[in-house]
Protein backbone atom coordinates (compact mmCIF):
# COMPACT_ATOMS: atom_id res chain seq x y z
CA UNK A 1 0.00 0.00 0.00
CA UNK A 2 3.17 2.55 0.41
CA UNK A 3 4.53 1.38 -2.31
CA UNK A 4 1.60 2.24 -4.38
CA UNK A 5 0.83 5.37 -2.78
CA UNK A 6 4.50 6.17 -3.80
CA UNK A 7 4.01 5.47 -6.84
CA UNK A 8 0.64 7.06 -7.32
CA UNK A 9 2.24 10.38 -5.87
CA UNK A 10 5.20 10.11 -7.77
CA UNK A 11 3.51 9.79 -11.14
CA UNK A 12 0.23 12.10 -10.36
CA UNK A 13 -1.66 9.28 -10.93
CA UNK A 14 -1.10 9.64 -14.59
CA UNK A 15 0.08 6.86 -16.72
CA UNK A 16 3.69 6.80 -17.70
CA UNK A 17 3.99 6.90 -22.08
CA UNK A 18 6.79 5.09 -22.61
CA UNK A 19 7.99 5.49 -26.71
CA UNK A 20 11.76 4.98 -26.71
CA UNK A 21 11.57 1.29 -25.98
CA UNK A 22 14.56 -1.04 -27.08
CA UNK A 23 13.55 -3.49 -29.56
CA UNK A 24 15.10 -5.87 -27.09
CA UNK A 25 12.69 -4.84 -24.15
CA UNK A 26 9.52 -4.82 -26.50
CA UNK A 27 10.51 -8.15 -27.80
CA UNK A 28 9.64 -9.77 -24.16
CA UNK A 29 6.14 -8.28 -24.51
CA UNK A 30 5.54 -8.09 -28.42
CA UNK A 31 7.76 -10.54 -29.48
CA UNK A 32 7.38 -14.75 -30.27
CA UNK A 33 9.97 -17.45 -30.49
CA UNK A 34 8.39 -19.48 -33.08
CA UNK A 35 4.63 -19.81 -32.85
CA UNK A 36 4.74 -19.51 -29.47
CA UNK A 37 4.71 -15.41 -27.95
CA UNK A 38 7.15 -14.84 -25.41
CA UNK A 39 4.97 -13.95 -22.73
CA UNK A 40 3.74 -17.60 -22.57
CA UNK A 41 6.51 -18.78 -23.04
CA UNK A 42 7.56 -16.87 -19.73
CA UNK A 43 4.83 -18.54 -18.44
CA UNK A 44 5.32 -21.61 -18.49
CA UNK A 45 9.22 -21.04 -17.43
CA UNK A 46 7.30 -19.99 -14.33
CA UNK A 47 4.89 -22.54 -13.83
CA UNK A 48 6.92 -25.35 -14.17
CA UNK A 49 9.87 -23.78 -11.77
CA UNK A 50 7.33 -23.02 -8.99
CA UNK A 51 5.31 -25.80 -9.03
CA UNK A 52 8.76 -27.93 -8.63
CA UNK A 53 9.74 -26.04 -5.89
CA UNK A 54 6.22 -26.35 -4.35
CA UNK A 55 6.33 -30.27 -4.55
CA UNK A 56 9.76 -30.89 -4.56
CA UNK A 57 11.82 -28.55 -1.79
CA UNK A 58 11.86 -28.45 2.01
CA UNK A 59 11.93 -24.36 1.61
CA UNK A 60 8.32 -24.16 0.07
CA UNK A 61 7.19 -26.90 2.42
CA UNK A 62 7.89 -24.99 4.91
CA UNK A 63 5.52 -22.10 3.43
CA UNK A 64 2.75 -24.74 3.31
CA UNK A 65 3.64 -25.54 7.07
CA UNK A 66 3.80 -21.91 7.81
CA UNK A 67 0.46 -21.09 6.18
CA UNK A 68 -1.53 -24.51 7.60
CA UNK A 69 -0.42 -23.34 11.28
CA UNK A 70 1.93 -20.67 11.88
CA UNK A 71 2.72 -21.74 15.79
CA UNK A 72 2.84 -25.13 14.81
CA UNK A 73 5.27 -24.57 12.72
CA UNK A 74 7.38 -22.33 14.96
CA UNK A 75 7.07 -24.70 17.22
CA UNK A 76 8.75 -27.63 15.27
CA UNK A 77 11.32 -24.75 14.65
CA UNK A 78 10.48 -23.57 11.12
CA UNK A 79 11.81 -20.14 11.60
CA UNK A 80 8.32 -18.56 10.99
CA UNK A 81 9.32 -15.02 10.27
CA UNK A 82 12.06 -16.58 7.71
CA UNK A 83 9.63 -17.74 5.65
CA UNK A 84 7.14 -15.01 5.59
CA UNK A 85 9.50 -12.62 4.79
CA UNK A 86 10.70 -15.05 1.64
CA UNK A 87 7.18 -15.35 0.68
CA UNK A 88 6.31 -11.31 0.50
CA UNK A 89 9.07 -10.44 -1.20
CA UNK A 90 8.98 -13.46 -3.60
CA UNK A 91 5.26 -11.89 -4.04
CA UNK A 92 6.59 -8.02 -4.29
CA UNK A 93 9.73 -9.77 -7.08
CA UNK A 94 6.75 -11.09 -9.10
CA UNK A 95 4.39 -8.16 -9.18
CA UNK A 96 7.73 -6.71 -10.52
CA UNK A 97 8.21 -9.01 -13.49
CA UNK A 98 4.43 -8.72 -14.12
CA UNK A 99 4.92 -4.94 -14.37
CA UNK A 100 8.18 -5.43 -16.72
CA UNK A 101 5.91 -7.88 -18.95
CA UNK A 102 2.86 -5.23 -19.04
CA UNK A 103 5.27 -2.10 -19.60
CA UNK A 104 6.69 -4.25 -22.63
CA UNK A 105 3.87 -5.15 -24.27
CA UNK A 106 1.47 -2.04 -23.91
CA UNK A 107 4.70 0.24 -23.67
CA UNK A 108 2.97 2.69 -21.17
CA UNK A 109 3.63 2.06 -17.20
CA UNK A 110 -0.14 2.40 -15.36
CA UNK A 111 0.44 3.78 -11.77
CA UNK A 112 -2.80 2.10 -10.97
CA UNK A 113 -2.68 -1.35 -12.76
CA UNK A 114 -3.77 -4.29 -10.59
CA UNK A 115 -5.39 -1.86 -7.91
CA UNK A 116 -8.66 -4.07 -7.03
CA UNK A 117 -7.56 -7.36 -8.47
CA UNK A 118 -7.01 -7.98 -4.92
CA UNK A 119 -9.89 -10.20 -4.20
CA UNK A 120 -9.92 -11.87 -8.02
CA UNK A 121 -6.33 -13.06 -7.32
CA UNK A 122 -7.90 -14.56 -4.21
CA UNK A 123 -11.31 -16.10 -5.48
CA UNK A 124 -9.01 -17.89 -8.51
CA UNK A 125 -6.64 -18.97 -6.00
CA UNK A 126 -9.43 -20.64 -3.75
CA UNK A 127 -11.84 -21.69 -6.67
CA UNK A 128 -8.41 -23.81 -7.66
CA UNK A 129 -8.31 -25.45 -4.38
CA UNK A 130 -6.06 -23.42 -2.10
CA UNK A 131 -7.71 -23.27 1.31
CA UNK A 132 -8.28 -19.70 2.78
CA UNK A 133 -6.72 -21.16 6.18
CA UNK A 134 -3.67 -22.17 4.24
CA UNK A 135 -1.86 -25.30 3.78
CA UNK A 136 -2.87 -26.67 0.80
CA UNK A 137 -3.33 -25.46 -2.99
CA UNK A 138 -1.45 -26.13 -6.46
CA UNK A 139 0.20 -23.99 -9.33
CA UNK A 140 -1.67 -25.97 -11.92
CA UNK A 141 -5.41 -25.51 -9.07
CA UNK A 142 -4.42 -21.68 -9.15
CA UNK A 143 -4.59 -21.40 -12.61
CA UNK A 144 -7.81 -23.42 -13.64
CA UNK A 145 -8.62 -21.19 -11.06
CA UNK A 146 -7.65 -17.96 -13.03
CA UNK A 147 -9.01 -19.60 -16.22
CA UNK A 148 -12.24 -20.16 -14.87
CA UNK A 149 -13.05 -16.51 -13.44
CA UNK A 150 -11.72 -15.39 -17.13
CA UNK A 151 -13.91 -17.46 -19.06
CA UNK A 152 -17.06 -16.20 -16.69
CA UNK A 153 -16.24 -12.59 -16.80
CA UNK A 154 -15.40 -12.89 -20.76
CA UNK A 155 -18.93 -14.71 -20.96
CA UNK A 156 -20.74 -12.11 -19.17
CA UNK A 157 -19.31 -9.17 -20.81
CA UNK A 158 -20.02 -11.20 -24.19
CA UNK A 159 -23.51 -11.38 -23.18
CA UNK A 160 -23.81 -7.60 -22.70
CA UNK A 161 -24.64 -8.24 -18.92
CA UNK A 162 -24.22 -5.03 -16.50
CA UNK A 163 -21.09 -4.82 -14.64
CA UNK A 164 -22.85 -5.06 -11.80
CA UNK A 165 -24.37 -8.25 -12.23
CA UNK A 166 -20.83 -9.49 -13.15
CA UNK A 167 -19.74 -8.30 -9.89
CA UNK A 168 -22.67 -10.00 -7.93
CA UNK A 169 -21.83 -12.91 -10.24
CA UNK A 170 -18.21 -13.47 -9.48
CA UNK A 171 -19.07 -12.19 -6.05
CA UNK A 172 -21.58 -15.10 -5.72
CA UNK A 173 -18.88 -17.79 -7.54
CA UNK A 174 -16.18 -16.75 -4.36
CA UNK A 175 -18.88 -16.89 -2.09
CA UNK A 176 -19.27 -20.80 -3.14
CA UNK A 177 -15.70 -21.54 -3.51
CA UNK A 178 -15.35 -20.25 0.19
CA UNK A 179 -18.10 -21.95 2.07
CA UNK A 180 -16.94 -25.39 0.14
CA UNK A 181 -13.77 -24.41 1.47
CA UNK A 182 -15.12 -24.06 4.86
CA UNK A 183 -17.03 -27.14 4.71
CA UNK A 184 -14.24 -29.14 3.40
CA UNK A 185 -11.86 -27.57 6.23
CA UNK A 186 -14.65 -28.22 8.50
CA UNK A 187 -14.93 -31.91 7.69
CA UNK A 188 -10.71 -32.75 7.71
CA UNK A 189 -10.30 -30.97 11.44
Amino acid sequence: VVARGLCLLGTGGRPLGLYTLSPEFKFIGQGSIGPMPVVIVIFIIFVVAFDFMLRRTTVFRKVFYTGSNEKAAAYSGIRTSKVIFLTTTLCATLSGVAGIIYMARFGSAQPTFGVGMELNVIAAAVIGGASLKGGSGTVLGSILGTILLSVVSSSLALLDVSVYWQDIIRGSILLTAVTIDHYLNKRRG
